[in-house]
Order: structure tokens, then sequence, then C-alpha cells
């Protein structure tokens, strides 16, 4: 199986007063298309800086992001929004949703950002399989934890990303509402093809995963 993501030479450091923070210290890896992967690591151990530069979100020092076969840092701004929009789902720990939009409006936005005809029904499709087809209209304000998270899936997943990234993305939610959430991302992964990268400290999530890479220091230090 390819990998969709290979990652050469990493590096991105922080200068904190005369201290030098090596978030991404020379870091080699390739994730699997249509794989879960699990990055998981102690605080400060880089992991979420990681996760922002293979997103596109921040840039690194040097080094190299190749995703489904583009080279992320030869892609000038625009190209580069254009690209993650196209290309890379983000669920986040805080959900990130638009709180003057409803839910649908909430899920489709991506797509009107890219001037992308929606297609309803295979939005209704995807709002079905997470269980919140009887909430289209619903408000941000009205919902859940656990269903402000199910939004976000939706909206990672309508765009047809090659790859989601999800940082945390069970954080805010109590064990029993994180199981349900974690068992229908995967679900929505495999039934939709894709590849899930997912950042967490949670032993349980990590266990789910099809691999699982360790961040220690700004490195990959194991792989299984």
């Amino acid at each position: 199986m390819s990998e969709i993501v290979k990652i050469t030479d990493l590096v991105k450091y922080y200068h904190v007063g005369e201290n030098v923070v090596k978030a991404v210290d020379h870091t080699n890896l390739e994730i699997e298309r249509g794989k879960f992967t699990a990055i998981v690591g102690r605080s400060g151990s880089g992991k979420s800086t990681l996760l922002q530069i293979i997103g596109g979100l921040d840039r690194p020092d040097s080094g190299e992001v190749m995703i489904d076969g583009t080279n992320l840092f030869k892609l000038k701004g625009n190209q580069l929004a254009v690209f993650r929009r196209k290309k890379i789902g983000f669920i986040f720990q805080d959900y990130n949703l638009i709180p003057s939009l409803n839910v649908w409006e909430n899920v489709v936005l991506p797509m009107g950002l890219d001037g992308r005809k929606v297609k309803k029904e295979d939005v209704l499709k995807i709002l079905e399989q997470i269980g919140l087809d009887d909430k289209v209209e619903a408000m941000p304000n009205t919902l859940s934890g656990g269903q402000k998270q199910r939004v976000a899936i939706a909206r990672a997943l309508v765009s047809s990303p090659a790859i989601i990234l999800a940082d945390e993305p069970t954080g805010n939610l109590d064990s029993k509402t994180e199981l349900e959430v974690m068992a229908l991302l995967k679900k929505c992964v495999k039934d939709f093809n894709q590849t899930l990268v997912m950042i967490t400290h949670d032993e349980t999530i990590a266990q789910m995963a099809d691999v699982v890479v360790v961040i220690e220091d700004g490195k990959v230090v194991k792989k299984a």
C-alpha cells in the first residue's frame, strides 16, 4: 500500500528567549494511505507542531512534506490554501464551528469557499451516517459536545479529502461520548475510504489505530 504522506528531514525550531525548542527535529515519517495512524507523545513532544506542518498550517524551517505526490511547501500562498481545502480535512478539539451558521451551513462551508457545487444527497448521506440528519437546521449553541464534534467530522468528510488530520478531537468529551465519536469516525473513514492521522494522549484511542507513531523531543522514536 502506497504512502499518502512522506516527511523527509523535517525541522522546526522555536527560539524562546535564549533557549531553542526543537519542536520537530530532523523527522522522517511515512503515513500509509487508507490507514488510521495515531501520533502519541508527552505534552511538548512536538506532535501538534508536526500535525500543523503536515496540514500546511505552519511552515518548517527545512525539510519536505509530500502529500498525495504534491510537495506542500513548493505551493505559493493561495495555491496552498486551495490544496488544503481540497486534499486535507481538519478536526479540532474545540470543534471550530461558526456560531451564526446552522449544522448544514457549517458542514458545506469548505465547499462554498472553494466554489464547488454541493451535492445535497452526498451531504445528507454523511449526516445520516453520523446521526445528525434530524439536526440540519440546528444552531451550534443547541448541540451537545458530542454532536458538535460530529458536525466537525461531517465537515471534514464532505470535501472527500485525501487525508483527515485530527488534533485531540475527543479531548473535550466524556469517556462514553469519546468512544462513540471514535467508533463513528473510524467507520466513516473506512466507508469513505479516507486516511486518518490523529494526535492523542489517550491510550484507549491509540489502541484503536492501525499504526501508532511515538514522538519524543521532536523525533519519531517508534512506529508500530
